[in-house]
């Protein structure tokens, strides 16, 4: 029996449209949906156990997976098996992440598992934009405890127009390419990169976003009362005792205040806020510490928080003693590392970041093999963030989700600088050293710093800043905090995460944490934010104000050349034979491309020195010579023959022609050696292809004066002999038949 299914279609407005079914696929699950537009299909399941797990957070995983099958394709490598998820899956896990948990209830701690899955492929529809739709709409079909229904949308614009989840096409002409998560009521992620922008215009695109997201969340509900709306779960909540939490919060708050307030260093203020929780444990009993030592820890965090926000808001001071506008010291040096391509350092306050570059051929791109998506990045950016940087020893088990976040906002910000002529393959990486606030924000400036070291022609230099905010919503107050601590991330309203040049936006990456935050905090926060940006970037651009004239001496040089695809084969040889010769004698790197539309073959060279390069430009300008008809070139003797002489163009070693032993000299030459010998450099004329021999011909005795007395032979009377036609064949002969009679 065919199931009973649901369905709510949203309608895109330009023709385009996303429905949402459920009622045909995995009905075990707490909630399921098949999310579609045109041939893109996902498929999203969410369970969440009953019992809560013995934690004290929310234990929520989000994942999503893209199917190769879905795209018609087999997955790379030996196993032929989708494995560990990649970059692009690990982006769209943080990105549903990011809006969905703090929907749940603060004391919810069940384990919860939303997967998603394209289970199907459009070229033209990018799948990550449906993702948080397709999650939150399962979950509206759960009895799971969620506040309300979201969605994420990605906006884009073209000619001043924005249009939401833009094909794959319209995306390559948009300057703007924004995933914006929000609720009916309040906007609570966004993340992009963008053609520097003004804040005006990106918070236009926000609220374009958020009109769309307001459709999408109302589609969520229809479906959810038609298909039958479930009873929320009881769950067990937390342990709470009032009495305690007010006891607690009057013996830390003025404590807790006066230390914020002392304006003391990441370490000092960590051990003055330790000490005054050991002292609050020390006044309970054993007994009472055996029996309420959580929601001790949990009330003095609570008190901590409260009194450090306080000090904001009151006073505009915050845990360092800067005022809200105020960036902490910055230093910055480039060239640290003596064998790298590009190098440099970016510290501001406990936060370092150590960038190199590295310069490569095309055989060097990143290569991404995605369903969704194929190609290649000429310039990416990888993050580490190792645990001394925060004072800890942990376990290191490979890239953590975070770092490929940080690296992948890092990396939009700077891409867009990077000039489209630009011959290399540009890997950066960033090693933070230090952190305590935004080390996202401190690679951006690293990096540009190490890009301009290295010789990369950047367009524009690049900051980047974090921003903080704090608000009061019974008084109204709000403070913006410029270049946030660690500390300030954890306790604030939203964080945000500003990148740019001096003429506008780049990338941006948002979490808001308060509801209905207005757009006029929103636009301030946003301009403030680029007066600290710009006090950043004078900072980089007083120790390297504009990209080196050429790479380091010891970093390989990059000459590009184009030649006809006939040429192609003949400069890699029989099994890659000359290539592989030519770069032992030359010791460079070729690499040879084709492009797709000219079908030119696309040679990159790759060297140190420029005396390789040369070479290798020599061969390849050999290789392509073509020798007018007319016109005198000077030529060297490399082998003798009996019936001649092989000469080589000097201006084009290794391009032979045959010097007939009859083109040698004007008299009778009856040994080659008698005229010219192996070694022997002199001028011969081109005379284009011998229609006899269908052979290049040159001559040395054209270039000679001719004997005294000289007589040129006769030319041959081809009719000689009786009547002949056209091929030379007599026409006066009888037929065959006829001479036998």
């Amino acid at each position: 029996m065919i199931p009973k299914t649901y369905k709510e279609v949203i309608d895109l407005g330009d023709g385009r449209e996303i429905s949402i079914e459920t009622g045909k696929l995995a009905k075990q699950a707490h909630g399921s949906v098949v999310v579609q537009s045109g041939k893109c299909m996902l498929l999203c399941t969410v369970v969440s156990n009953y019992k809560a797990a013995d934690v004290d957070f929310l234990p929520l995983t989000v994942d999503y997976r893209e199917k190769f099958a879905a795209a018609g394709r087999y997955p790379g490598g030996f196993f032929k098996r989708e494995a560990r998820p990649s970059d692009g899956e690990v982006l769209t896990m943080r990105l549903v992440d990011r809006v969905l948990r703090p929907l749940f209830p603060k004391d919810y701690h069940s384990e919860t598992q939303v997967m998603i899955q394209l289970m199907s492929h459009d070229p033209e529809v990018m799948p990550d934009a449906m993702a948080g739709l397709a999650a939150s709409a399962a979950i509206q079909l759960s009895d799971i405890p969620f506040e309300t229904p979201i969605s994420e949308v990605r906006v884009g614009r073209i000619n001043g127009e924005f249009i939401i989840n833009p094909t794959l096409s319209q995306l390559a002409e948009s300057d703007i390419d924004m995933m914006i998560g929000a609720s009916a009521d309040s906007v609570m992620m966004v993340e992009g990169e963008m053609d520097e922008i003004s804040e005006e215009e990106m918070t236009e695109a926000i609220k374009a976003a958020h009109e769309a997201i307001k459709v999408q969340c109302e589609a969520q509900v229809k479906l959810a009362e038609a298909f039958g709306k479930k009873e929320t779960r009881e769950y067990e909540p937390e342990r709470a005792d009032e009495d305690l939490a007010k006891k607690i919060h009057d013996m830390a708050y003025d404590k807790v205040y006066a230390v914020a307030k002392a304006g003391s260093s990441k370490h000092e203020r960590g051990a003055a806020f330790a000490e005054i929780k050991e002292e609050i444990i020390a006044s309970f009993s054993e007994e009472e510490v055996e029996d309420f030592g959580d929601l001790i820890s949990k009330y003095y965090s609570k008190a901590e928080k409260a009194a450090v926000r306080d000090l904001t808001l009151n006073e505009g001071l915050r845990l360092d003693g800067r005022k809200t506008t105020e960036i902490r010291p910055i230093w910055c040096e480039v060239d640290y590392l003596p064998s790298t391509h590009g190098s440099s350092i970016f510290t501001r306050g406990e936060t370092q970041a150590l960038a190199t570059v590295t310069l490569g051929t095309s055989r060097e791109a990143n290569q991404i093999d995605m369903p969704s998506f194929e190609g290649e990045e000429r310039f990416y950016l990888h993050y580490n963030f190792p645990p001394f940087s925060t004072g800890e020893a942990r376990p290191i088990r490979g890239t953590s989700r975070r770092e490929v976040g940080h690296g992948n906002l890092a990396q939009r910000a700077l891409k867009g600088m990077v000039p489209e002529d630009c011959p290399y393959t540009v890997r950066v990486v960033s090693e933070v050293l230090e952190s305590n606030g935004s080390s996202s924000m401190a690679t951006v400036c690293a990096g540009t710093m190490a890009l301009m070291d290295a010789g990369v022609q950047l367009k524009k230099p690049v900051s980047g800043i974090a921003m903080g905010l704090i608000t009061d919503t019974e008084s109204g107050k709000y403070a913006v905090l410029s270049d946030i601590l660690g500390d300030e991330d954890h306790l604030g309203d939203m964080d945000f995460k500003v990148t740019g040049t001096e003429d506008g936006i780049t990338a941006c990456q948002m979490d808001i944490k308060v509801k209905g935050l207005s757009y006029e905090i929103l636009v301030n926060a946003l301009k403030q934010a680029r007066e600290g940006r710009l006090h950043i970037l004078s900072k980089l651009t007083d120790t390297i104000s504009e990209p080196n004239a050429d790479v380091k001496d010891h970093a390989p040089k990059m000459v590009t050349r184009r030649i006809p695809n006939e040429f192609i084969g003949a400069l890699i040889g029989p099994g890659g034979k000359n290539i592989q010769e030519l770069q032992k004698e030359t010791e460079t790197t070729i690499v040879i491309n084709e492009d797709p539309v000219t079908e030119e073959g696309i040679v990159e060279i790759l060297g140190v020195g420029s005396q390789g390069i040369d070479a290798v430009l020599a061969r390849i300008d050999a290789m392509l010579f073509k020798p007018e008809v007319g016109s005198i070139y000077e030529v060297k003797v490399i082998k003798m023959l009996d019936f001649g002489a092989v000469v080589e163009y000097t201006e084009a070693p290794g391009n032979e022609v045959l010097l007939h032993v009859s083109e040698l000299a004007w008299e009778r030459t009856e040994n080659v050696s008698d005229v010219v010998n192996m070694g022997d450099v002199f001028d011969v004329k081109y005379f284009g292809v011998d229609p006899r021999t269908k052979k290049d011909k040159v001559s040395r005795k054209a270039l000679l004066p001719k004997p005294e007395g000289w007589q040129d032979r006769p030319k041959r009377d081809n009719n000689k002999g009786g009547n002949r036609d056209r091929n030379n064949k007599r026409d006066d002969r009888k037929p065959r038949n006829d001479k036998r009679d």
